[in-house]
């Protein structure tokens, strides 16, 4: 028989499978489902070959390589980055429901258009984290008709009602498109060159039961020994056999090494070896081996799963010591080049505690919190006290983590360990000495959040020893933990925010010095917001002046959203001159692809549209209570619940607001939320009172005064004032009459202001819908789009296309999308 080795390595898709694979370009979201071996890969790649002879399309391809989700999110932006997507780049994992929605919507509109695009994302049984798979079954359903997503799987990934809700723009590829039949194995052996015979193709069949790779393997073995292997040998061991022992030397430690990695290149594979003739080799084995193949981007490679199984046994029969060595040369590489996650793994398999330790303090803690904090501390429980002596950086990164982390004990112990080592050697630099104490003080203060006393001093003891910016702590990030208001934050107790002032005063100026200005511009925003608290408007409007002067000059977006509340309260009772419109803000948050100034955006909304009974303008977070969803840092969370109480407050549901008040409450006095705790209980006090409970709304309001007159907080009352005004007449005696009456004169300023959100006269035939669903199709009757549309009610637009849908449904308006706005229309026109 002719040895015609490099034949066996022909791609055959049978026609049988070529008509399944042609509904994808009708599907927004393809699985192809089949174990390890059926050739998912190579007939998805078949089909979008095929695709673009007769069409221009976009292809992403994307490869799950392990369920880290950031390593994989970082893969997903290369990859839309590579084909000319930039936009994702800027853009993090969407950590909740509103930051799934920015993105999917960013997506349709980056995506959408009249060239087709196709995401390959391969191996996603590795994706082991289920929001991954959340944010697929969202997307799938908003895509533009362009788009369609192909996702390749050893197991079943969609659940049943993911694919009964998306009904048609799913389509599925099961193994009984990709098994082989007995006239398909016959065609695919000519065309590899060997003439079987209906008795080996009957036992090839029968052992293989149409198994693509293992018929591939029987039939290498059958070329190189001229028999088929014994029907009960090993799919490993039949492998290894057919395409590793053959191998030369060389090529065999090639193959055993670089099994380790994901993906890699020449540079990268010469790099690990150590073989100057890597290049070579790698040419060898993709011309004769369909288990190693070159990516589309013409410079990475990679193996085939079963090829890397292989690989790695036969690199675990080498000497250990061996083992470490190419381990730490992996880790070297993905250190030089930046991918700190990649580095760790590696430097953890080798154990190799110094590295890692360099690798966390190189990245300051940023990709590090992506991992699961138990490897981390089984790390540290492994890792010599002596090693972290040496490395006193990363203690500081560690501890920081481990804050974050909320594992406090274990911070500590770093703390202490960290101290050792610097009381250990006397003959430190006094300056390295005074930076990593300060520092370690900075981070400590953590621990004191809200209590400002505490926290000032340890931030003027870390100002006074660090002489550099803190490596811990980037003036990137938020600085409120999503909190609108700074004074939320730090007003504690009655009677004490003139001296919480003070120190806030003393205290934030040390922080920027060692922070490069995180949070600039606190102090004045909580001086405004005191201010306006006590009713001294024009006070207020000095104070932020000059905060919105100060943040415009450092860019601290948090802080300017932080004013932004401020002065949409203080818009209520007096003329401002506003910065930025919601929508022009809005408009510039986006740029920022950050959901956490997006959050502090919708609640700011949220409370100023609920305090004018304007319930059609509240973002659709909180007036569809999805609060529950939006992943909100625990110290900023209270805060986001007192305003969605202000809404259920505005929109009647006042046995809502009672029952929610009491854990609030408890939250609050646990976090010293002294402010927070005095609007809820207004809030209650409300409540009762328009349900006709006199007594306890005036046992509620009574409390409520009780802490705001120390400190003459005025504003949350009148800002209640229609709620509560007359249980509050109540108190006619003494300094609660005079905080009363003024608590009046402030009320009746803002009663006189009145929602837009009145319903409007509708026709008949609309009067199942809602006021959103009529006021979206309002817009629709002025031809406007959903990007319009979304736009001006800030939405996104994947909302607007579901309340289209669902006003559809309602109306029981059939058809396709233009017959369907049509009849719309007609409807409208009877108005």
């Amino acid at each position: 028989m002719p040895k015609r080795k490099w034949n066996l390595n022909t791609i055959y898709i049978s026609e049988r499978l070529q008509e399944g694979l042609r509904p994808i370009s009708a599907a927004a979201l393809t699985a192809v489902v089949a174990p390890m071996g059926y050739g998912k890969t190579t007939a998805v790649n078949w089909y979008l070959s095929e695709r673009s002879k007769t069409a221009k399309i976009k292809v992403i391809r994307i490869s799950v390589y392990s369920g880290n989700l950031m390593i994989f999110w970082k893969s997903m932006q290369d990859a839309f980055v590579h084909e000319g997507f930039d936009f994702m780049k800027d853009y993090p994992y969407p950590t909740d429901v509103a930051a799934a929605g920015l993105l999917a919507d960013a997506m349709c509109r980056e995506l959408e258009g009249d060239r087709e695009c196709y995401i390959f994302i391969d191996d996603f049984h590795l994706m082991t984290d289920e929001r991954m798979l959340d944010f697929i079954c969202m997307i799938s359903g908003r895509l533009p008709e362009n788009v369609h997503l192909i996702i390749a799987s050893r197991d079943r990934f969609l659940p049943s009602a993911e694919v009964l809700r998306l009904g048609s723009n799913v389509y599925q590829i099961g193994t009984e498109f990709l098994r082989l039949n007995h006239t398909e194995l016959a065609v695919y052996a000519h065309r590899c060159g060997l003439a079987l015979t209906e008795s080996q193709i009957d036992d090839l069949l029968y052992s293989c039961e149409g198994w693509f790779s293992a018929i591939y393997l029987n039939l290498c073995t059958l070329y190189e020994r001229g028999e088929l292997p014994d029907q009960n040998s090993d799919i490993y061991d039949m492998f290894i056999a057919a395409l590793i022992d053959p191998l030369s030397d060389p090529q065999r430690d090639f193959l055993s090494v670089m099994g380790l990695a994901d993906e890699f290149t020449v540079e990268m594979a010469v790099f690990v070896t150590e073989d100057p003739d890597s290049k070579e080799i790698l040419r060898t084995l993709t011309g004769q081996n369909a288990f190693v193949s070159r990516l589309p981007d013409g410079k990475s490679y990679r193996f085939h799963h079963m090829m890397k199984e292989c690989a790695e046994r036969v690199f675990s029969t080498r000497d250990k010591d061996k083992q470490d060595h190419y381990r730490n040369r992996f880790g070297l590489w993905y250190e030089e080049h930046d991918q700190y996650l990649n580095a760790l793994k590696f430097y953890r398999q080798s154990k190799n505690f110094e590295a890692m330790l360099r690798v966390i303090r190189k990245d300051a803690g940023i990709l590090v919190s992506s991992f699961d904090p138990k490897v981390i501390l089984e790390m540290l429980e492994k890792c010599p006290v002596e090693a972290l002596k040496e490395n006193p950086l990363s203690i500081l990164v560690l501890m920081r983590c481990m804050f974050n982390w909320r594992q406090i004990p274990k911070m500590m112990e770093l703390k202490g360990i960290l101290l050792n080592a610097i009381e250990e050697q006397p003959d430190m630099d006094p300056v390295e000495k005074g930076n990593l104490l300060g520092e370690c003080d900075l981070i400590t203060s953590f621990l004191m959040y809200n209590d400002i006393s505490a926290m000032s001093a340890l931030h003027r003891s870390a100002s006074s020893r660090m002489s550099r910016i803190a490596i811990s702590i980037t003036n990137r990030g938020g600085w409120t933990f999503g909190s609108p208001s700074v004074l939320m934050m730090f007003h504690r107790e009655p009677g004490e925010l003139a001296k919480e002032l003070n120190e806030m005063d003393e205290c934030m100026p040390h922080y920027y010095k060692i922070t490069d200005g995180h949070g600039r511009g606190a102090e004045k925003i909580m001086s405004s917001e005191t201010a306006l608290m006590q009713g001294r408007f024009q006070d207020a409007k000095i104070a932020l002046e000059s905060a919105y002067n100060e943040i415009e000059e450092s860019n601290q977006v948090n802080m300017a959203l932080c004013c932004d509340f401020t002065e949409r309260r203080l818009s209520l009772f007096t003329d401002t001159d506003r910065r930025k419109g919601f929508k022009e803000r809005y408009e510039e948050l986006l740029r920022h692809h950050n959901i956490a100034y997006l959050n502090i955006w919708n609640a700011s909304c949220a409370y100023y549209y609920a305090l004018l009974n304007d319930l059609n303008n509240v973002p659709e977070t909180f007036r569809d209570h999805k609060l529950s969803t939006v992943n909100i840092l625990a110290p900023g969370k209270p805060m986001h619940e007192m305003i969605e109480n202000q809404v259920y407050l505005s929109e009647g549901a006042y046995a809502k607001v009672i029952g929610r008040s009491e854990g609030l409450l408890k939250m609050c006095e646990a976090l010293h939320y002294g402010l927070v705790s005095l609007h809820l209980l207004i809030q209650s006090a409300g409540a009762y009172e328009k349900l006709g409970k006199k007594k306890e709304a005036k046992a509620m309001l009574k409390t409520a005064l009780q802490k705001a007159m120390p400190d003459e907080l005025l504003l949350p009352f009148a800002e209640n004032y229609r709620y509560i005004k007359d249980t509050l007449k109540s108190f006619n005696k003494g300094k609660e009459a005079a905080f009363a009456g003024r608590i009046g004169e402030l009320g009746a300023v803002i009663e006189t202001r009145k929602g837009s959100g009145e319903k409007d006269i509708r026709p008949a035939a609309l009067e199942v819908l809602t006021d959103r669903e009529y006021e979206i199709v309002s817009l629709m009757g002025q031809r406007m789009s959903n990007r319009e549309i979304a736009e001006k009610l800030f939405l996104s637009e994947g909302s607007v296309k579901q309340y289209v849908n669902q006003i559809y449904s309602k109306l029981r308006i059939e058809g396709d999308r233009r017959t369907k706005r049509q009849q719309l229309f007609a409807m409208l026109g009877n108005e």
